[in-house]
């Protein structure tokens, strides 16, 4: 039972890899014979001048072959050759110039006009063996004139061709499909290209969908938690006023608690205002900064240059840089004044804080900083810090206005 299970694996691969190698031959032959004959007519009508046109019509017919080359490796073998990056131009003069100018459409040509006849002339020897095996094991069914010696010599042969066969077939079709994905599709270093720009593609996807969240985060906690805790402090504060006829504890408890839902509300506010201020999606990064700076217990110098609004995700970046610097000014640098200058330089959002404290920050040291570092580092941005001791200590913040 096993062992027919393992021959008929077998049979089911010969019959795969045979379909293969016998489709491949007209498409590797296709081409270069088409170049053959062009060549051949122009050498004999001696009219040298139009060489070119062969060659040119080869060129035509290259993308089409590779497509249907492409879908032969997949159908027959399941080996998926890569696609090219489609170009990004649009008018096809510099598409074509493009294209010629490629180094992954020279390696298509010397696929199809120079490797692909070897092939060729490789599967047709693989069919070859096909037929000699069949001609030979059923020698006897046919060649009753051959003496008996000679009918059993090519018996013999017969079947060593029909065992050596499969191999021959599976051997051709494993080394195309070796070769084909460096040939027909992108190269290594390509590949890597676009995979980077894939990776690059998902990792802004996975920003924006987290600032999406952190935005919808802000919108429930501001329309549900936020309401509900300012509608506790108003019943209380009401209660407070009208019920003068309560206990000293129920006042005293009464008041605490109004005490504690005014907090609760102010530290909601700085809670939401760190997630994501609406203020910075409605008007945009200069109001949202302008409202920071006022609330910071120090004179805060603000100077928003940005002809043009960048990216939600880059500006939340930039308001995050100048919250947490401002906050670290306010907590540990013992300053008297900072300045904030945010500015667009080309496709560059500059963030610039700096403040007349003590200095001595240190963004390696696992502080805050190091958390700014990241979440700038997290859009392709660059972050520096210049903090001598004795001060003064400036934060600088370069990002990409698009991601």
């Amino acid at each position: 039972m096993r062992s027919s299970r393992l021959l008929r694996r077998v049979l089911l691969r010969a019959r795969r890899d045979t379909g293969f190698v016998a489709a491949g031959i007209p498409l590797h032959l296709a081409l270069a014979s088409q170049w053959v004959w062009g060549v051949t007519i122009v050498v004999k009508a001696n009219a040298w001048a139009v060489v070119p046109i062969p060659f040119a019509l080869f060129l035509v017919g290259v993308p089409a072959l590779t497509v249907v080359q492409r879908h032969r490796y997949r159908a027959l073998l399941g080996v998926d050759v890569p696609r090219p990056a489609p170009t990004p131009e649009r008018w096809w003069p510099r598409r074509a110039r493009r294209w010629l100018s490629s180094a992954q459409t020279w390696r298509q040509v010397g696929y199809h006009l120079l490797l692909g006849p070897l092939l060729a002339a490789v599967e047709l020897l693989v069919l070859a063996a096909w037929a000699a095996a069949v001609a030979g094991v059923t020698v006897f069914a046919y060649g009753s004139a051959l003496p008996v010696d000679q009918a059993m010599l090519c018996t013999v042969g017969g079947v060593v061709l029909l065992c050596s066969a499969p191999w021959l077939a599976g051997a051709t079709a494993r080394t195309e499909a070796r070769l084909a994905p460096a040939l027909l599709g992108p190269s290594r270093n390509e590949r890597l290209q676009q995979r980077v720009e894939h990776l690059a593609e998902s990792r802004t996807d996975l920003i924006e969908a987290v600032d999406s969240e952190r935005r919808r985060i802000e919108r429930d906690l501001h329309d549900g938690t936020q309401q509900r805790l300012v509608s506790l402090a108003v019943n209380l504060g009401l209660a407070r006023a009208t019920l003068t006829d309560l206990p000293d504890d129920a006042r005293t408890a009464i008041d605490e608690a109004h005490r504690e839902a005014k907090a609760a509300i102010a530290e909601l506010n700085d809670l939401v205002r760190g997630l994501h201020p609406a203020v910075l999606e409605d008007r945009g990064l200069d109001a949202a900064l302008s409202g920071l700076a006022a609330r910071v217990p120090l004179p805060v110098g603000l100077r928003v240059d940005i002809a043009e609004r960048a990216a939600p995700v880059v500006e939340s970046v930039a308001y995050f840089v100048v919250s947490e610097a401002l906050t670290n000014v306010t907590k540990h640098a013992r300053a008297t004044r900072a300045e904030v200058r945010v500015e667009r330089i080309g496709k560059v959002l500059r963030v610039n804080v700096t403040d007349d404290g003590s200095g001595g920050a240190d963004a390696s040291a696992g502080s805050g900083l190091n958390g700014l570092a990241k979440r700038v580092g997290s859009v392709d941005g660059t972050f520096r810090v210049s903090s001598p001791a004795g001060g003064p200590t400036t934060l600088t913040a370069e990002l990409p206005c698009e991601l």
